[in-house]
């Protein structure tokens, strides 16, 4: 979320990206496959229907529902065959000989006699002239594909391998090994495997493409788990940080004034951290509440301050683990303020949110409202929460009620506007949608001065096409902010999707990257427009960055799975010899003729 929760910044679109792009970055985004239209499944059925080469057509459901034992009678075919080609004094060449036993093997395979069939392909490998390399390459995928309903990954990965030496393009190969690589939870060489197939069927087949976004989404997910323990916390850039406080109107921690410091002494503990935040020195700040907090009960006048100050900077740092110690002091405080224990309530919340328990960020919610019932931030953060996890309704009554408490709190009111709209296209209800227009002019004549009034403004009327109309109000906003990189995001974005101008787009994202050099946003969505150009090391370096600026495990799974199918793709055309140029080109093709975008 790329300002803790925003609404202006948050990455609403961040499945989207590709879509604006005119390509699936090769296998890397959700939204690809979800748009995928149902026809897709049809084709992509008739593809993989075949259980074993050699023109024997079977669904792959029909495998599965078979019994896998085995009656343990052989099979006189091959003796009857035998017999009637020496008595018609037919000679069988080695290479016909051995497409019988495939033959043979396919009919077993059917019949869920898998050992038989693996006897069968054995003869064949053996009985096959080497020089015939389509053949060979057949006989060790079929024996694969019986190793595989025997459970036996590594035959099949080996067997897959020998197949792939004689035809180093055989898709069905590279699938059918990938399949045992997730067996096997090798991830990374699962991904490889799913990436050359999808290549290699230039991204026509939708079943390949749903296994590997699976794929990408495990891989993202594993790498984030040992990110999040490994990371070096980084202070967020200013901007980051003062459009997250922004969102709050009634916050302790900005509203509360310190004595000036005695006899021009320098200031310590949470004075000091105090005056570091009205100075904009955020790096100061977890040092200095780390010295109030570490001081005698004696010396100590803000030591609840000092933890909810620490607790919140180390939230937006992505500490999370010492974020939730600073929180967890306050609530088990309970002669706290009770304002402070309602911000704790609020603050651990969002981290619950960032790591993924949705359920314990709801219930510290409710814990806050129990404690301040009429707080409005308490209302206005749980919408904005309510509103990404994408309950619209019940996100428009906490928005509701805390601009009833607040009413002069300009984002929570525009923010409203903007829920409001979100409902009104779920309801296709055009007169609502014209009224929310009407409540977002409103909104922006009451407060002339809020940037995320225009912002969102513009980001609804770039969804609803009008870009030029969009483009005036980023230029307002624009005024207001200049150094908001967020806003150079959108509008490379919005130039994408508007104009395709890619060098527009590139050039907006390298001055959000200037602005803010701690940006995510902006490092992630440049990387996306590398790899359309097919700028894949550009691209892989970019993904790197966002890595070290991310915010919450989600963002950190995206922006993993983002990279990871950059390298794979890497990979896959180095080893099949291919341009990555003319795999972006069918890439796309195979994306715009389904006709999601």
């Amino acid at each position: 979320m790329a300002t803790f929760l925003n609404i202006h910044s948050v990455k609403l679109n961040k499945w989207q990206v590709a879509l604006l792009l005119g390509t699936p970055l090769a296998i890397g985004l959700g939204m690809y496959v979800l748009n995928r239209s149902s026809r897709d499944g049809a084709k992509s059925g008739s593809t993989q229907g075949k259980s074993s080469e050699g023109g024997q057509s079977r669904q792959k459901s029909k495998i599965e529902k078979q019994a896998l034992s085995i009656d343990g009678t052989a099979s006189d075919s091959e003796l009857e065959r035998k017999q009637k080609s020496a008595e018609l004094g037919e000679k069988l060449s080695p290479l016909k000989e051995a497409n019988n036993y495939k033959m043979e093997g396919n009919n077993c395979y059917r019949n869920a006699k898998f050992d038989e069939a693996i006897s069968f392909y054995d003869k064949a490998i053996d009985k096959c002239p080497p020089e015939h390399r389509t053949d060979m390459a057949i006989f060790y995928q079929n024996r694969a594909a019986a190793y595989e309903m025997l459970k036996k990954w590594n035959k099949v990965k080996e067997d897959c391998g020998l197949s792939l030496e004689y035809n180093p393009r055989y898709a069905k190969a590279y699938y059918r090994r990938a399949r045992a690589h997730e067996a096997t939870k090798d991830m990374i060489e699962c991904l490889d495997d799913v990436t050359a197939t999808c290549i290699l069927e230039m991204f026509q087949n939708n079943n390949t493409i749903m296994f590997a976004d699976r794929v990408l989404k495990e891989t993202g997910r594993l790498d984030a788990e040992r990110g999040l323990r490994d990371r070096v916390p980084v202070v967020p850039s200013t901007s980051f940080i003062n459009t997250y406080m922004r969102s709050f109107i009634a916050d302790p921690l900005q509203t509360m004034t310190v004595p000036p410091a005695v006899d021009d002494a320098p200031p310590r503990g949470f004075v000091r951290a105090r005056r570091a935040f009205d100075e904009q020195k955020y790096d100061e700040i977890i040092a200095a509440c780390t010295e109030e907090i570490e001081s005698s009960e004696a010396e100590s006048q803000y030591k609840v301050e000092a933890l909810l100050m620490r607790g919140t900077f180390h939230l937006l740092c992505g500490s999370f683990a010492d974020s939730k110690l600073d929180f967890d002091a306050i609530l088990a405080n309970a002669d706290a303020d009770v304002t402070l224990r309602t911000y704790a309530y609020i603050r651990r919340a969002a981290l619950f949110i960032q790591t993924e328990e949705r359920d314990r960020g709801l219930e510290d919610f409710a814990e806050a409202e129990k404690l301040t019932p009429n707080n409005p931030d308490v209302y206005h953060q749980r919408a904005q929460i309510l509103l990404l996890l994408e309950q619209i309704e019940a996100a428009l009554m906490e928005f509701d009620k805390a601009v009833q408490l607040a009413p002069n709190h300009a984002i929570a009111n525009v923010q409203k506007c903007y829920a409001e709209y979100r409902l009104s296209l779920l309801s296709v209800d055009q007169k609502r949608l014209e009224r929310v227009i009407q409540d977002f002019e409103h909104a922006i004549e009451k407060f002339p001065d809020c940037v995320e009034c225009y912002s969102l403004m513009a980001q609804v009327l770039a969804d609803q096409q009008q870009f030029p109309q969009a483009q005036q109000f980023y230029d307002m906003a624009m005024k207001r902010a200049p150094t908001n990189p967020a806003l150079l995001v959108h509008q490379a974005i919005m130039m994408l999707q508007w104009r395709g101008d890619i060098e527009a787009a590139v050039a907006l994202l390298n001055r959000a990257i200037e602005v803010d050099p701690k940006c995510e946003l902006a490092y992630e969505t440049l990387g996306t427009v590398e790899v359309q150009r097919a700028q894949l090391r550009r691209a892989v370096d970019l993904f790197e960055k966002a890595l070290l600026y991310a915010k919450s495990q989600a963002e950190l799974v995206h922006v993993y799975s983002l990279r990871n199918a950059a390298l794979a793709q890497i990979n896959v055309t180095r080893k099949l010899g291919i341009d990555m140029n003319s795999v972006s080109a069918m890439a796309q093709s195979g994306f715009l003729s389904q006709g999601s975008a």
